[in-house]
């Protein structure tokens, strides 16, 4: 059954870990109430996140997210329907962007306004995977 993923980026305000430990608490509540699922790549100069689920659950989501004085400069990256969750087992999964994504002084540059859609999904897969099987152990 297919399903409705969105991907999209944000600046942090005010970034530090209680404020991470605030966003994740009230995602993974809401997405688990939602029947939403995905994963948040995150560090102080960025926020990257895949939501799956039903349609008007995952807009509901980015409207609120929206609304977050805790983002900035919203931005749509991805969206349209999947074949299957890529995170179903998680409400959402947190990953502090150590290495999966673009280097502070590239995201600077506008790497992420340049990054092609293909580009920005395929983050994702190997945060999973490093999941499953850490999960697995």
């Amino acid at each position: 059954m297919s399903v409705y993923r969105a991907i999209y980026t944000s600046q942090p305000f005010g970034f530090d870990t209680g404020i991470l430990h605030a966003i994740l608490l009230d995602a993974q509540r809401a997405n688990a109430r939602d029947d939403i699922s995905g994963a948040l790549i995150c560090r102080a100069d960025i926020y990257l996140q895949w939501l799956e689920g039903p349609e008007p659950a995952v807009k509901d989501a980015l409207a609120r997210i929206a609304r977050d004085d805790r983002h900035l400069n919203m931005r749509m990256r991805v969206e349209g329907t999947i074949p299957e969750r890529m995170f179903g087992e998680w409400a959402m999964l947190h990953d502090p962007a150590v290495s999966w994504i673009w280097t502070q002084k590239q995201v600077a540059d506008g790497a992420v306004d340049r990054a092609t859609a293909a580009e920005i999904e395929a983050f994702f897969p190997p945060l999973r995977d490093l999941a499953t099987m850490q999960a697995a152990d």
